[in-house]
């Protein structure tokens, strides 16, 4: 990794600990329809997929009488609303990694499936920010993930080409899309029932400390 200039980070799931706080969103709205989801059906089946196509989904299995509009629209300022009064914690050993690349010089970037109000949101309360030099969000592409146009768009941005950066993930969707931009992909993920899916990473982690071992042997 000699010619490594900037790392890449996805950011629910990856760096912060945001899939149960969605979980429970999802969950104070579905409830207004009687429905309820268990924890490990949202990890299974909507952690990592973009708030739209989620609804259709969610709608459509449970015969939800709403219109999808109303519904997107719904959620996105539920979660805004509980963004700004409710912390979301980092994922273990984070703010570790962060600080380990940053002292090393390295630019570092989010490029997220998220909206940009939730993620100034986020960092508004947990300080993150000081140490990312560009923040590419669901608000600034056309194509979300799995399509690679956020991570194209961010090594164009950086001014860089995509042997220069690495990619962490934690989810297929995301992990689809740094490959299809061509970018080097390691998936951090603790729950070992969706390892065979992530298989398609170039490296797989179950947390962000052994992703910073591998770095330091490899020389970063």
């Amino acid at each position: 990794m000699k010619n490594l200039k900037a790392v890449l980070f996805d950011l629910d799931g990856t760096l912060i600990d945001s899939e149960y706080f969605h979980f429970e969103c999802w969950n104070e709205l579905l409830g207004d329809y009687g429905v309820q989801l268990e924890y490990r059906d949202w990890l299974k089946n909507y952690a990592g997929i973009q708030l739209p196509l989620n609804a259709k989904n969610l709608l459509s299995k449970y015969s939800i009488d709403a219109s999808l509009a109303d519904v997107v629209k719904r959620r996105e300022a539920l979660t805004l609303e509980r963004l700004k009064t409710k912390d979301v914690g980092l994922m273990p050993h984070a703010l570790e990694i962060i600080e380990f690349l940053h002292e090393r010089e390295l630019l570092l970037a989010i490029v997220t499936s998220s909206p940009r109000e939730d993620v100034t949101a986020i960092f508004d309360r947990n300080g993150l920010s000081k140490y990312f030099t560009l923040i590419i969000t669901r608000t600034d592409v056309v194509q979300n993930k799995p399509d690679p146009e956020g991570y194209l768009k961010c090594c164009a941005m950086l001014g860089l080409k995509q042997e220069e950066c690495i990619v962490y993930e934690d989810t297929v969707n995301g992990i689809k899309a740094a490959k299809a931009a061509g970018i080097r992909c390691i998936a951090v993920q603790s729950n070992l029932e969706v390892h065979p899916s992530l298989s398609i990473a170039d490296e797989l982690f179950l947390d962000l400390r052994a992703a910073k071992i591998a770095l330091l042997a490899a020389g970063v």
